[in-house]
This record gives C-alpha cells, structure tokens and sequence, in this order.
C-alpha cells in the first residue's frame, strides 16, 4: 500500500482491519519482527516550502533525503544535524527519505554542536491510529504548551502515528572546515583529548574516536581565518603532532564516520550504545576492547562483538545498564533478532509512560506493533 496524499493515509489507516508495518524508504530497518500490511510513504513527497532567508524547509515525509540536501545546498544550505545514511551498515537497499530520519531522530556527529534531529523540528503533521490528521509546530521556533509532538514523534519509530509531512530549520554551509587527526591513543587517551577540546572555547562540530589505530578526531568549521586561528590554538593546548585534513580531505572523514563505514567489513553483531562520554572507555574496558567508533566524545559508541552468546547482549546489556546507558542491537541475523530485544530494556515508569502514550495515540495498537516493546 502506498498512499498518495494525507488524505488517503488517515482513510487507509481508519480503515485497517490489521496491523500496519510502517515504511519510508526501508533503508533503516533494523530488522525488529513487525507483523502486518507493509505501508510505504515514500508517494507522500516533495519540498512544500522553503525560505532560505527564515532557515525553513517544509517537506513531505516520504522526500528523499538527497533531494532536500540538492535544495539545501543550491543555497549554501544543509541539515545541521547531518543524518547517517544506514545502507551501508545494514547492507539495505531503497532511498532514505526525510520522515524516516525524523522517525527514527537519526543524528550525526554534529549533534555535539547543534543538537540531535529533534532539536531541528519545527512542526509535523502526521495520522494516528485512528486515522486522524494531526499537527503541532509551525514553521518557527517558539515556545509550547501542553504536549510537544514534534520532539515525541522524532524518536517513535511510527509506534505513535505515520509522519506525513516535516518543517525542518536548517543551516549555512560555513565557509570551510577542518580536522585534526591524532593516532595511537588508547580509549582513556582518547576520550580524555576530545573531551579537553570539547571543554574548551574552540567550537568544536566534531569528536570522535576510533579504535583501530586508535585514531582521534576534531573538527572545526567557520570562516576560514577563524579556523585557521582555532587550528592553531588547539594544537598548541590539546593537539600536538596531530595531521591536519582541510576542505574536502575533512569531509570525507566524517562522511565515512557519519555512516559508520570503519565498522562495516568487520564481521559480527554491531550494537548503538549512548553512555557518558567519561564512560566509554569504562564499557570498551569491561566487553575486552571490542572494534569500536565513539562519536560525540564518546557517548555514541558503534561496537562490534562476536556472534557467540547472543552477540553479548547479555553482557553489553548489563554493563550499559550499570552505567545508566541505552543500547540497541543494530546488525544482527535474524535468527538472534528473535531472541534479543532490539531497544534497551525501560524501567518500569519509563515503560508504563511509554504504553500510556501508545494507547493514546494508537488505542488500537495497529502501528509498527511490537517495534518498542
């Protein structure tokens, strides 16, 4: 089923008599066993608005991403929070589309600067379970009141309503970037370097550490004097000996990072884990140092761990638990999804908040069941 307009999603899903598996450009499924009628979103596309001089794209949810980046850029424009593509990661196929970024609140390594996807949302519009068309937000940062749907619905896996259409505020291509590159630091080593940078004025858009080679990174992005001058002064204080990658050369390095690419050709179970970032090195310590890439100064860890023993969930489990951490089993075959839990466990008036919010707005449970417990 892939409806054309609004209109004809809430009668499709006023009228389902069954489950409905929600999908946008099925690039980030994540394989949770959902049972029931596939409904694409993707015909529900196009850029509605956009005025560059207010920072504000409006969009269907199911545009492609690549379309509303070739808009964006025509301007000198991007999305701030630079979303990761999963294609690679999860061998998927297809076009990923706007609303399932928004669905799912994928953010990049710069959500250190600018914040995560939510952050970005203006306004949705989306159809419940009973088929109603709802909407909430505008085309401007304000203040709300009552229930902010726009920041529930980024993050619901279409476990509370189908996103229709998406306002998005966006950002200026600044005029270059740069990374500095330091190698051979240990986890501690080098969590503590990106965290003294992340501490200090310079403005970072960028940290992350990868365990093979045991590579830092930092970023800085702005006006080329004032990179060149934030270059030299994290050098001089935090960065000694470190390379330099300018313009393109420094793109490239996040692009790879963003998507998770150092992790792909590795074999194994690979698991989303948020902790502090003064604990990554702790977890990395206690899973025996397993293939890993720490974004946001460590508190996004991507980490690799062995088929055997269900993956460690188990052990990743308790340990992200001990340190009050969330972790979600991303690549797995689909024998092992059966058996684990693909989202952290919720504590009991976590979980009870989050069934309240289902019945409310999916009384019928008929959206993506079973996706979030």
């Amino acid at each position: 089923m892939r409806p054309e307009n609004e209109a004809a999603l809430a009668e499709l899903v006023a009228g389902a008599a069954v489950p409905l598996r929600v999908i946008g450009g099925g690039t980030r499924d994540i394989g949770v066993p959902v049972e029931g009628d596939p409904v694409r979103v993707d015909g529900l596309s196009g850029v509605s608005l956009y005025e560059p001089g207010a920072l504000t794209l409006v969009a269907g949810a199911g545009t492609p991403v690549a379309e509303i980046d070739a808009v964006l850029a025509a301007e000198g424009q991007r999305l701030a929070f630079e979303p990761m593509d999963h294609r690679a990661l999860l061998g998927t196929q297809g076009t990923p589309t706007i609303g399932g970024v928004v669905a799912a609140n994928v953010s990049g390594p710069r959500r250190i600067q600018v914040g995560a996807c939510r952050d970005s949302a203006l306004g949705v519009r989306f159809v419940d379970g009973r088929g109603q068309v709802l909407k909430n937000g505008g085309r401007v940062m304000k203040n709300v009141t009552g229930y902010d749907l726009v920041k529930l619905m980024a993050g619901s896996w279409g476990t509370l309503g189908i996103l229709s259409e998406v306002a998005l505020k966006v950002q200026a291509i600044p005029e270059t970037e740069a990374t500095l590159v330091g190698r051979g630091l240990d986890a501690r080593a080098g969590i503590a370097a990106l965290s003294a940078a992340l501490g200090s004025p310079f403005d970072i858009s960028g940290a992350a550490w990868l365990s093979e080679g045991g590579e830092a990174r930092l970023r800085i992005e702005g006006l080329a004097d004032s990179v060149a001058y934030r270059l030299r002064r994290l050098g001089a204080e935090i960065c000694a000996g470190w390379d330099i990658h300018e313009a393109a050369a420094s793109a490239a390095l996040w692009g790879e990072l963003r998507d998770v690419v150092p992790l792909v050709e590795t074999p194994g179970i690979v698991w989303r884990v948020s902790v502090k970032p003064s604990d990554a090195p702790v977890l990395l310590e206690a899973l025996d140092g397993p293939v890993a890439v720490c974004d946001w100064g460590g508190g996004l860890i991507w980490l690799v761990m062995p088929e055997e023993n269900d993956g460690g969930a188990v052990v990743v489990r308790e340990q992200v638990a001990r340190l009050g951490g969330h972790a979600t089993l991303v690549r797995a075959p689909g024998a092992l999804r059966r058996r684990v839990a693909v989202f952290q466990p919720e504590a009991p008036a976590l979980a009870a908040l989050s069934r309240g919010l289902r019945a409310r707005f999916d009384p019928r449970g008929i959206l993506n069941p079973g996706l979030m417990g």
